[in-house]
């Protein structure tokens, strides 16, 4: 369980350091090479969340599998109700 909440709050500290990262880039106050190095920053940020959230996701399909649920609905879809 604490590993759950460890993890977790990695994964909002990655967002919102991505998020300052993305509006730092975004005022155009940043010079060349500083750009390179947020950026630079931003992917690997990206990457962690994403690896976060794919690993989230099979963690959800196990779960729905290990109680017998007979289909799994893709996250894409839910957003179209």
């Amino acid at each position: 369980m604490a590993e759950d909440k460890d993890k977790l709050k990695d994964f909002e500290n990655s967002l919102q350091n991505l998020e300052k990262i993305v509006a730092n880039m975004e005022s155009g106050e940043l010079g060349l090479e500083q750009s390179l190095e947020q950026f630079e920053k931003g992917v690997k940020l990206a990457r962690t969340c994403q690896d976060t959230l794919a690993n989230a996701e099979l963690r959800v399909e196990q779960l729905i599998e290990k109680n017998g649920l007979q289909q799994t609905i893709p996250f894409e879809d839910l957003d179209e109700d």
